[in-house]
């Protein structure tokens, strides 16, 4: 098993032994700044964020809402670059060698960068996956089958309109677990449908055995366990960059209420993962 495989997949059955799904959190690597960000990626997990998906700043994040694109605008104001944010998964690790962290971007950085040292340097920080929104299953030779050969996990999106025809496509080889988008259209647009959500889930488990997490539309704690009776995981992000973004002072910089604001929502959206199947 690859090690971004074993990772995710450990975590997804420690979760199972709990009887529980995880929370994913989603931040953008060097959002407002370097250090604000590398301290709220060290306390996500004591927060209770299970994984954890790392943004890689890009210039034109097409698939995100305002929230996400101004935060990837604030880090690379401050000086963030793919370098940079492997740095930052290298520091977690020192601390942390448990819990998954999954880059998620667009592939230009990758690109430029150049898949090969890309993906060498991102096992050698101790990143375990892979969600690029921009690189489709047709593709599969530019970076998911190199990721699966570097021991990474590469996991794509199924959307509302991933029909039965087009799902085995996109599943062929999707690893470490599949990401249901609850809606089509940009990141914080819109809050999931429970009963779509649902009825989603049970026609992805028809195809597939690895864990589905659903993202897009999960914002309050509430939105999250309903979420969490169903899939395996609940994924935030809007939501979590929009917190840190009122936080920050007049100039746009990270305040004294930035780090702690931001691990409170994570707590609060955690509390709702952890209490959804126990009747809360």
């Amino acid at each position: 098993m690859s090690r971004g495989a074993a990772r995710i997949e450990a975590r997804f059955a420690a979760l199972k032994a709990e009887d529980r799904a995880g929370l994913v959190t989603f931040v953008t690597a060097g959002d407002p700044d370097f250090d604000s960000s590398a301290a709220i990626l060290h306390g996500l997990p004591d927060a209770g964020a299970d994984l954890i998906e790392l943004g890689m700043a890009f210039t034109d994040p097409m698939a995100d809402g305002p929230a996400i694109q101004v935060s990837s605008q604030r880090a690379l104001k401050a000086g963030i670059t793919l370098r940079r944010t492997l740095e930052m998964v290298r520091g977690f690790r020192r601390r942390d060698e448990a819990t998954p962290i999954i880059l998620m971007g667009y592939y230009n950085p990758i690109h430029s960068y150049r898949v090969a040292p890309f993906l060498d340097d991102a096992g050698a920080a101790g990143v375990d996956g892979l969600i690029i929104v921009d690189v489709p299953p047709e593709e599969d030779r530019e970076l998911c089958l190199p990721t699966l050969e570097a021991g990474l996990s590469f996991i794509r999106l199924a959307t509302p309109t991933t029909d039965d025809k087009r799902l085995p496509a996109v599943l062929a080889h999707t690893s470490g677990f599949v990401y249901y988008v609850s809606y089509t259209g940009i990141t914080g647009a819109q809050s999931a449908d429970d009963a779509q959500v649902s009825k989603a889930v049970a026609r992805l488990r028809r195809h597939t055995r690895l864990p589905i997490a659903v993202g897009f539309g999960v914002r309050t704690p509430a939105q999250a366990a309903a979420v969490a009776r169903v899939a395996d995981a609940a994924v935030v992000g809007s939501a979590i960059v929009e917190r840190l973004a009122t936080t920050l002072d007049q100039s746009g910089h990270a305040s004294a209420r930035t780090v702690p604001e931001v691990l409170r929502l994570v707590h609060e959206l955690s509390s709702g993962v952890r209490a959804a199947r126990n009747g809360g």
